[in-house]
């Protein structure tokens, strides 16, 4: 790896399997740039809390920010609406049946205030080749038969780090996530990686927590 020249320690990453540690990365997160999107690599930087976010444009970029935003699966906050929804059992939940459909959703569905995607076709295959290995999961969620949301990401065992969500119905997509927290907590996983702060994610009881407190809890 060759250091780059500016004033903060941004590492291009050559054909070794390997990253610098994470508190190099910059004060926005970035660690570092190039590589490639193999599953070997890939499983290397998620099992060290670093994840690859660029556009398709860019070359790959690795970020491993501080604070970490993450989820305790027994403190995720399930509001009187969606406790309502879930009584009426009017969604159900299946895992890892149409993972490609998942992955095609998440990269296709608009966002509010959002433009474009950071699933770039490289990304879908890198994803899809984890999910073929055991490794990249997706919950679904379905209402009449018909596909309405879900949720996919890399399953480290302890640790579920989620890479994207989306919801073509209201609420689907918390539907997703709160039954991820209830898969986590009957298996014993002791957190979610949500990765970075967003609104939503907050409101379902994700926080930020310092980055050294996050990798004890992926190391340990």
């Amino acid at each position: 790896m060759e250091k780059d020249s500016n004033n903060f320690p941004l590492y291009f990453i050559g054909e070794r399997l390997e990253f610098p540690l994470p508190d190099m990365a910059n004060e926005d997160g970035l660690l570092a740039v190039g590589g490639d999107l193999s599953p070997e690599r890939l499983l290397a930087a998620y099992k060290n809390g670093i994840f690859p976010w660029f556009n398709d444009d860019s070359l790959i970029l690795w970020w491993s920010p501080d604070p970490r935003m993450v989820l305790i699966p027994e403190e995720v906050k399930v509001s009187k609406s969606m406790r309502k929804l879930i009584r009426e059992n009017r969604f159900t939940l299946t895992q890892n049946t149409c993972f490609d459909r998942v992955l095609e959703h998440c990269a296709h569905v608009k966002r509010k205030d959002q433009e474009g995607t950071w699933i770039t076709p490289n990304m879908n295959l890198a994803y899809k080749e984890l999910f073929n290995r055991g490794i990249a999961k997706s919950f679904e969620v379905w209402e009449n038969n018909e596909l309405i949301g879900g949720l996919y990401g890399v399953d480290l065992g302890h640790v579920f780090c989620g890479e994207s969500m989306f919801s073509l119905r209201p609420n689907a997509s918390k539907y997703a996530f709160i039954k991820l927290a209830e898969h986590c907590q009957l298996n014993h996983y002791k957190l979610i990686d949500c990765q970075v702060h967003t609104a939503h994610l907050e409101s379902l009881g994700a926080k930020l927590v310092p980055r050294d407190d996050f990798l004890a809890k992926l190391k340990g």
